[in-house]
């Protein structure tokens, strides 16, 4: 576990920062960019909890602390035989929020339309917290592209945002209180 006894080390004050395994880059790192995007949409679900109650909350806690795991793995370079194997995410994970997913989404109704972002404040909280976590996809896929990355990490957030779109029509009332989008409605 982490101890942080003091807060500040004025270590990145002149524009670098420390990766899981020592090593220092800038803070516009490919890198630092991705797992800052994974830290925002975590608050951003921080900020959707204010609003969540009962399996909702439990779940999105779930997503949350699991959010640091994907965090820990990008901020960890891959290497061979490290001398302390990086905490990584599983496959199992992702069967996870696949499973969420299938079981939340059965019980809404069939889209019709694109969906603006909107209704509850729950749900507009989800939808800006699926947005984010699809800037953090596009991130590790950029990542991917120079450096070698764990492929979960890729799957996890890919599922993250399909599984955030879904919790977000539960929170528009299974979908009844959905914003939906008129195309050329005001031309």
């Amino acid at each position: 576990m982490v101890k942080l006894t003091k807060i500040y080390t004025r270590t990145g004050d002149k524009g670098d920062t420390g990766l899981g395994d020592g090593t220092r880059v800038p803070k516009y790192d490919p890198r630092v960019e991705a797992f800052g995007s994974v830290d925002e949409s975590n608050a951003v679900i921080g900020m959707a909890l204010l609003h969540a109650e009962g399996e909702l909350h439990d779940l999105l806690t779930r997503v949350q602390n699991d959010l640091f795991d994907v965090g820990a793995d990008l901020c960890t370079p891959e290497q061979e035989a490290p001398e302390y194997p990086p905490l990584r995410v599983t496959a199992a994970q992702v069967d996870y929020l696949e499973a969420q997913i299938d079981a939340y989404n059965a019980e809404l109704a069939t889209l019709r339309s694109f969906i603006l972002p909107g209704g509850t404040a729950l749900a507009a909280h989800l939808h800006l917290a699926r947005t984010v976590a699809r800037r953090a996809e596009r991130q590790v896929t950029a990542l991917m592209a120079e450096q070698p990355v764990n492929p979960e990490v890729l799957r996890y957030l890919n599922r993250l945002s399909d599984l955030l779109f879904v919790l977000a029509r539960r929170a528009n009332d299974n979908g009844q209180r959905d914003v939906l989008w008129v195309p050329g409605a005001n031309r």
